[in-house]
């Protein structure tokens, strides 16, 4: 499934209006990941894993400047480096993201360890 969230397509499993999908649905689910196998933005590795086709490769380390994660409560973008130094809320519209999302961190992003 492909949705178009602030006007940006977003693969995945029922993938809602704010990047929620059928593996993460709570009310801080509200992101998208740029991966660097396919430049795709997904709400969840489970959901790369089921729709593209392909192994997944997380974004690489040389690339973190550029956009690579989608606030699907406003639409903005932010490279990996803004999203982590972000304390878990958008920057653009305090929105609040999954603070368990850091314990992934290392399947969405090159040679970043998940919190411990």
């Amino acid at each position: 499934m492909r949705r178009l969230v602030y006007g940006t397509a977003v693969r995945g499993v029922d993938v809602g209006t704010e990047t929620r999908c059928a593996h993460y649905d709570g009310p801080t689910d509200v992101i998208a990941l740029r991966l660097g196998c396919c430049g795709e933005f997904f709400p969840c590795a489970e959901c790369h894993d089921a729709v593209a086709g392909h192994e997944r490769e997380p974004w690489p380390r040389d690339r973190f400047d550029e956009p690579a994660v989608l606030c699907g409560a406003c639409g903005a973008t932010l490279s990996v480096d803004e999203y982590r130094d972000a304390a878990f809320a958008c920057p653009a519209c305090d929105a609040e993201f999954n603070p368990g999302c850091a314990a992934h961190y290392d399947q969405y992003f090159e040679g970043v360890d998940p919190a411990r």
